[in-house]
């Protein structure tokens, strides 16, 4: 069996509550199918890019799953169907990461790994500006 890892967005008029039972309905299709759901989170009622099927958010969801390729293909056509599912991408992981992902960590956190690539490339610039004003 493989992993992988899917995001789901799920319409925004609907409850958190809704998007939890629509969760472990797909759950149950995975572990009926013999794969296991190794992390699941919630990422939140986030704003789109663009409009989907005329939603400006959506219920951002990312599970990290064990199945086999058949029971894949029917988790993905299962949630085809389901109108509450605006958009899904399943990718192969090689690992399951144990910590949080990107999207769960405090926003701080984020911003300090953030800063310092920012404090770099503004080194870079600096630096870029002062040989352009030698020459």
């Amino acid at each position: 069996m493989r992993l992988y890892e899917s995001v789901l967005i799920a319409r925004q008029d609907i409850s958190t509550t809704q998007v939890e039972t629509l969760v472990d309905e797909f759950s149950a299709i995975i572990t009926n199918g013999g794969g296991s759901i190794k992390k699941k989170e919630y990422w939140g009622l986030r704003s789109l890019a663009y409009r989907i099927k005329k939603n400006r958010k959506g219920h951002y969801v990312m599970l990290n799953i064990e199945a086999d390729s058949a029971t894949l293909t029917e988790y993905e056509r299962i949630m085809g169907l389901n109108e509450d599912i605006l958009r899904f991408m399943n990718i192969r992981i090689e690992e399951v990461s144990e910590e949080p992902s990107i999207m769960m960590q405090a926003k701080s956190e984020r911003s300090e790994r953030g800063g310092r690539y920012n404090n770099n490339n503004n080194a870079d610039n600096a630096s870029a500006e002062k040989t352009s004003e030698e020459a």
